[in-house]
């Protein structure tokens, strides 16, 4: 069989890294395959890099901006393949990766199988991605999948899946309600739907950390909500797989980590993991503050204090990333 695998792109405001995320597309050693890029009202130029790549073989869609879950169901709703690969537009595919996960597998469309495969992550040089090795980088039913995510906390972004139009088909379009962790939702879904999920150790994706600006940034200001929301949708979706204690427990603790920040205390979507919590029959954990946050707290308040505990977080972003731009200006190794 040579299925045909579509690789769907959605854009927003990408000039700086989309030139490099569909080379990357295109240059799968798989050769049966199409891109789609789906442009989300970019303002930037964007949509002018993506269209002189435009072919056979790579469709361009404009949109306005709507968001990125929408964006990749418009996607879907035009790809024709077999098989389907998420590909972010800031984020990288080695060459053979889906070859690989393709390569001495069941290749029917029909297939409920699930591939992943590993991934690295990187700022601007990708020769210097680090590859973690974590607990899900591993072959895994859905149930233990799921639960080992919940209860370790350990996460998979989009680009490492190959999914099989069948099992797209099943799990249903991205949740348009949803403003963050819409990956972490749907692939939740997407592994709840699956007979099993295979791992791929020698394909190879690429995560780009520290950009602010990607399209899943994008119209995020209920953030909190939006992140509570998946959580617990997250959690049906394993309990519809098995209601045990076992799970109940997964359950708990996903939805602890969720009000486990100080700063989140009187938020109506922690009351509902709160409320969820017991529901499951667990309990809950106070929030926890270093020696440091307490001590400034005391000094400024709950509000300064979580906003010196961002800005600091993000100025060390901030400094690794300029200086990983700088060393791959140095060496010509950037992408």
């Amino acid at each position: 069989m040579n299925p045909l695998v579509s690789i769907l792109i959605p854009s927003y405001n990408s000039e700086k890294w989309i030139k490099s995320t569909i080379e990357s597309a295109l240059s799968q050693t798989w050769k049966n395959k199409e891109v789609i890029v789906v442009d989300d009202g970019s303002t930037d130029n964007t949509y002018n890099i993506v269209k002189q790549y435009e072919s056979k073989i790579l469709k361009v869609i404009t949109q306005s901006n709507s968001g990125a879950c929408v964006a990749r169901n418009k996607a879907f709703s035009i790809a024709q393949g077999d098989f389907i690969q998420w590909l972010d537009a800031d984020d990288i595919l080695a060459p053979d990766k889906i070859e690989l996960q393709l390569t001495n597998i069941d290749q029917n469309p029909e297939t409920k199988v699930l591939h992943s495969s590993a991934f690295g992550l990187f700022y601007f040089r990708i020769k210097k991605a680090k590859f973690r090795s974590n607990p899900l980088w591993q072959d895994l039913s859905p149930k233990n999948w799921i639960m080992t995510q919940m209860v370790k906390g350990y996460w998979m972004f989009p680009p490492v899946w190959l999914v099989s139009r069948k099992l797209t088909e099943i799990a249903g379009p991205w949740d348009e309600r949803l403003l963050l962790n819409q990956d972490g939702e749907y692939f939740c879904r997407v592994v709840a739907s699956s007979e099993f999920v295979k791992f791929h150790p020698n394909a190879h994706s690429y995560y780009r950390k520290g950009n602010v600006s990607s399209i899943s940034s994008t119209r995020a200001g209920k953030s909190l909500e939006s992140l509570s929301f998946s959580k617990s949708l997250c959690v049906d979706h394993l309990l519809n797989l098995e209601d045990s204690e076992i799970t109940r427990k997964a359950c708990i603790n996903y939805l602890q980590s969720n009000i486990s920040l100080p700063d989140n205390v009187d938020s109506p979507a922690i009351e509902a993991n709160r409320k969820r919590i017991i529901e499951l029959g667990g309990s809950i954990i106070p929030p926890t503050r270093t020696k440091k946050f307490t001590f400034v707290e005391k000094i400024f308040g709950m509000k300064t204090a979580t906003s010196i505990k961002r800005r600091l977080w993000n100025m060390e972003i901030v400094v690794k990333k300029n200086w990983d731009k700088l060393l791959a200006k140095l060496c010509r190794d950037g992408i």
